[in-house]
């Protein structure tokens, strides 16, 4: 018996062993569509890392092979296999082609088509990549992410100072684009919208595909649709985020001791006393071998005679600013089955900037459901936000917190009182005291957002919906004006001031949209009406004299002083009428065309309605014959050209109208005096009655749209199965009759101003976008993603009355043919530094050593102001921006950079870090003066210090201009999923943490000698930033 149990071992190990053996396993991976092979493809063993990849001709060869595992086949942008080895040796493929990409449907205005049917110029945003950014407002972080789109925002709390520009600059007025979320347009408050309520943005950028918003769409339009709910069991999401803030650059400025010693070198160099200073400095100096030499800066103890300000050393940035901190947590639950669908969300941010006292709260919630009726031929639903936000801005206080001399203290001896200039020293307020007072000043808002449908289709194919959207909005900020002592600067009368707006806007569209297929033709028609209208009201008031500053008391009634209050309102409304009609034969040949003819109040009778029309056409070459026998490595090839004209109206209310306004006397008896139109019932100055009126303004019932016309063409491409694709596009848009407002006239006399249309002005461009992924035999997923656009713009016509209003010298050299916003001035030619260059030079009053040179650019041999000329262009002509996202196992890594180029920027601080006396002569200033040219340093290329600007270097000169290129490395982020096993034994479907970092290395140009070419001002300046996060889906 037991040898017999001995051999059955026996026999059972050995038949174990059999199958356990490992096998080779070989093959060709080729195209199903073609039958070619796929060099490049994936073989890997399903759960384990080993694999293999297919060689040029699609052959592969796997070793380490159980005759009991499963092969997966894959290749980007066809369709994934799962096969059983079941012990073969040979197993021979053929992958299906996955649509899935041009079969995406991407929306693009009252309708969507596929990705693969679109004949305009639309990008669509990866709005997982966008969110990977801690942006408050979601516009922001497209910064970068997309061809010709250029998006330009400082560090703020709230992200409100953003702008974008959508193919360059196309207009004098309003350059934002149009905003329509989930079918109703917007101008403004992105960053009152939760990014994590996003599903998906299209950007569009040419006439053919944005001429369907006619008059609001010439500076392209950006469609947001939120988030639903989809069919399948009930899903959870809770996502958190902390983030910590500093600053990426700081200016350096002097410290009390480094400001005595550019006190007295400047005073030194000017044969001056430093000694007679009225700034509280003495110094201990002399002469050793001809050179004055400085001993000792001498502070006095106290700054002033009573002894309440004790000289200090004060770093004002240091006072103003804190370590940045903002939290952010979103809650959505979602479900859907065939009668309905529905979707919730709530979320929080609190961003409390790096700036004191600055912050911005919003609080929002978002119901989105649609219902289904009939057999699902009726649908009604509606999507609405309710957000809160408030926010504390920034008062203005870094420019101060330059200019604010380092001697001063923040508080008097008794730290109680502030510290404030004295004596000789300049008006600058303390900037800790103005953060302080402007903390209670923040505003509070109220949004509601959003539209309720019905959409019926009666028939197949035919779909009537009706839209009624609403946008209200009410605004309150109330601002305490407070009392101080502030060394000799003071304010004696303590006030309120409060705003308050109400906004309502609501939008009515009927569409009407028939589709049809028959045999190789299909055809989408749409037509529809939309009705807008928009009022404003606004409310303010002042009280003043309070007993009490405390911020839960100072409301109007409790004030015991004057009162003042007044208000406005303004409304305005927009009918329109539009249609498209979209064909295409085979997916090959693709035809569209749309028309909209809008009527505005904002323009006068005689042109109040306005037509714009687009056509585009594309050619799938991809899907011929030819194409797919002699350029198969093609998976994707279209042309498409595209002409259309698309409007713009964002002018004054009034801009049409004669204004008048009842003038009242007013001002001093002795000096700036008015005395008004009203009738004088007391004899005093004082009018009552409104018997008198005065234009302001004068009508013009000619007035019209801006018209831009652009054409556009473009190709998509792709290779590999969509393995690499891309898209290049070349435009150009013309906007002509551009609304302007010409400076007042006193030849006409009253009413001197009138809106009149006259100029235009032109861009061009090129656009290319490229993208690539690709997943390794061993399991690592990439995908590179990169963008590039260049833009060129120039004024082409202006009214003759303004010519001169946008630089030039006022007679012959004006603006037209040169990019809008050019920089008109004087050309440095670097420093005097020798007794030669001085008497080889042209005239130039107040020229010595030291001092800057100007270039004689009209050989007259005299420095004035015909030498001027164009010396700089705001607009980058090109921008660029290339995402890298890697993943592996549960591990994933990202890095976003973003950069543009061929930019001149003004740097402002400039003035402050260079100069003694070109402006606020005794303010504080930039350490960059501890290097100016001396006769010691004579390399400097910093102007030596002078008290006073005899040289005349405050005037606009290429000094002040600089490259503002740069490349900025604006994200990286590293994340991990926690194991799909541990998942689903507690019944969650994902868990990922994660970390980034933002705005972490700058590269900007070697002659920027500013703090930030993206931000070369006194901007609230963009922090660096780290994120921990996670995400959690139920």
């Amino acid at each position: 018996m037991k040898q017999n149990f001995l051999w059955m071992l026996v026999c059972l190990g050995g038949i174990t062993w059999c199958t356990a053996q490992e096998i080779e396993v070989s093959g060709t991976v080729s195209s199903a569509e073609d039958d070619f092979p796929m060099p490049g493809a994936s073989v890997l063993i399903k759960g384990k890392s080993e694999g293999t990849t297919t060689d040029f001709d699609g052959i592969y060869k796997l070793t380490g092979v159980l005759p009991s595992d499963t092969l997966v086949y894959s290749y980007v942008g066809f369709q994934t296999q799962w096969i059983p080895v079941a012990g073969r040796t040979t197993i021979d493929v053929s992958l299906q082609v996955d649509n899935n990409e041009l079969d995406e449907v991407i929306v693009v205005g009252y309708s969507s088509q596929k990705k693969a049917d679109i004949t305009g110029a639309v990008a669509v945003v990866d709005v997982d990549e966008m969110n990977k950014q801690s942006e408050p407002n979601p516009i922001k972080a497209l910064q970068g992410r997309l061809a010709g789109v250029n998006i330009t925002s400082d560090g703020s709390p709230s992200g409100s100072n953003t702008n974008i520009n959508i193919r360059g600059v196309g207009t004098l007025n309003n350059t934002q684009p149009l905003y329509v979320i989930d079918g109703v347009p917007t101008k403004a408050g992105m960053h009152e919208l939760n990014p994590n309520d996003i599903e998906s943005i299209q950007v569009l950028k040419d006439a053919a595909s944005a001429s369907i918003y006619g008059s609001r769409a010439s500076n392209g339009v950006i469609i947001i649709t939120t988030k639903q709910g989809k069919k399948g069991k009930l899903r959870m999401n809770v996502n958190y985020y902390s983030t910590f803030s500093d600053y990426a650059n700081r200016l350096d400025v002097l410290n009390a001791q480094e400001y005595g010693q550019v006190l007295w070198q400047a005073n030194v160099n000017d044969g001056l006393d430093p000694n007679m200073n009225n700034l509280s400095y003495q110094f201990d100096w002399g002469v050793e071998n001809g050179q004055p030499t400085l001993h000792k800066v001498i502070v006095p103890e106290y700054l002033d005679a009573a002894h309440t300000l004790k000289a200090s050393n004060t770093n004002w940035y240091d006072k103003i600013s804190q370590l940045g901190r903002s939290n952010s947590l979103d809650f959505s639950v979602s479900n859907g089955s065939e009668k309905g669908a529905y979707m919730f969300s709530l979320g929080y941010y609190d961003n409390e900037g790096i700036v004191k006292t600055t912050n911005f709260k919003r609080l929002s919630a978002r119901m989105n459901t649609s219902y289904n009726f009939w057999d699902g031929k009726l649908k009604i639903g509606e999507n609405f936000t309710l957000n809160r936000t408030k926010e504390v801005t920034d008062p203005g206080v870094l420019d101060p917190a330059l200019r604010a001399l380092p001697i001063i203290p923040v508080h008097t001896v008794d730290g109680i009182g502030w510290g404030g200039p004295v004596g000789g020293m300049n008006d600058r307020q303390n900037p800790v005291r103005v953060l302080e007072y402007n903390k209670d000043n923040g505003y509070k808002y109220m949004r509601l957002f959003g539209n309720a449908f019905a959409e019926l289709t009666p028939v197949e194919g035919l779909k009537l919906r009706s839209s009624y959207g609403i946008d209200l909005s009410n605004y309150y900020k109330r601002t305490l004006q407070r009392s101080y002592q502030s060394g000799y600067l003071q304010n004696d009368q303590n006030a309120v001031n409060i705003d308050q707006s109400e906004t309502t806007k609501w939008t009515w569209s009927t569409i009407a949209q028939y589709e049809r297929s028959f045999g190789k033709h299909h055809a989408d028609m749409l037509v529809g009406a939309e009705m807008y209208q928009e009022n404003y009201h606004n409310t303010w008031l002042r009280k003043e004299d309070f007993l009490i500053e405390d911020p839960d008391y100072m409301y109007p009634d409790a004030g015991t002083g004057d009162a003042y209050n007044g208000g406005s309102a303004t409304a305005y409304s927009l009918l329109s009428y539009f249609g498209k009609l979209s064909y295409d034969y085979d997916s090959r040949y693709l035809f569209s065309a749309t028309l909209r003819y809008d009527g505005s109040s904002r323009f006068g009778k005689n042109n109040r309605f306005g037509t714009f029309p687009a056509f585009s056409a594309g050619w799938r070459i991809s899907q011929e014959e030819f194409a797919q026998k002699y350029l198969n490595f093609f998976s994707d090839l279209k042309l498409r050209a595209g002409w259309g004209q698309t409007g713009n109206q964002e002018i004054s209310n009034e801009a049409i109208y004669s204004l008048y306004l009842a003038n009242y006397a007013g001002g001093s008896p002795t000096w700036n005096t008015s005395y008004g139109t009203a009738y004088d019932l007391n004899g005093a100055g004082s009018g009552l009655l409104p018997s008198g009126f005065i234009a302001t303004q004068t009508g013009n019932d000619d007035l019209k749209w801006e018209t831009t016309t652009q054409t556009n063409i473009g190709v998509d491409f792709g290779f590999l199965g969509q393995k690499l694709s891309g898209s290049l596009d070349i435009y150009k848009k013309a906007t002509k009759d551009i609304l302007v407002l010409p400076p007042y006239l006193g030849v006409i006399g009253e009413g001197g101003n009138r809106w009149v249309n006259g100029a235009s002005m032109e861009n061009k461009g090129i656009e290319f976008a490229l993208q690539y992924r690709h997943t390794t035999f061993w399991g690592l997923e990439y995908e590179v993603s990169g963008n590039i656009a260049a833009n060129a713009n120039k004024i082409t016509e202006l009214p003759e009355e303004v010519k001169n209003n946008y630089g030039g010298n006022g007679l012959d050299d004006n603006i037209l043919g040169r990019p809008i916003n050019s920089m008109y001035g004087y050309v440095a030619d670097g420093l005097f530094r020798s007794e030669s260059e001085l008497e080889n030079s042209a005239v130039q009053e107040g020229k010595d050593l030291g001092r800057i040179r100007y270039k004689d650019l009209n050989g007259d041999g005299i420095i004035d102001a015909d030498d001027r000329t164009w010396i700089g262009n705001p607009n980058p002509s090109y921008t660029y921006g290339m995402n890298i996202s890697l993943s592996y196992k549960n591990f994933d890594f990202t890095t976003f950079w973003q950069g543009i180029g061929d930019v001149e920027v003004i740097n402002q601080t400039k003035y402050q870090t260079d100069f003694w006396s070109v402006d606020d002569v005794g303010s504080n200033k930039g350490a960059r003066l501890l290097d100016a040219w001396s006769p010691s340093n004579p390399n400097s290329d910093i102007p030596a210090l002078t008290t006073v600007d005899s040289n005349a270097e405050s005037r606009f000169s290429t000094y002040y201009v600089e490259n503002g290129s740069y490349l900025k490395l604006r994200m990286v982020q590293i994340g991990y999923s926690l194991p799909e096993a541990l998942m689903e034994k507690y019944g969650v479907q994902k868990i990922r943490v994660y970390a980034n970092a933002q705005n972490l290395w700058t590269i900007s140009a070697s002659d920027f000698t500013g703090v930030d070419p993206e931000n070369p001002g006194f901007g609230y300046p963009l922090p660096l930033t780290f994120t921990l996060g996670i995400n959690v889906s139920l």
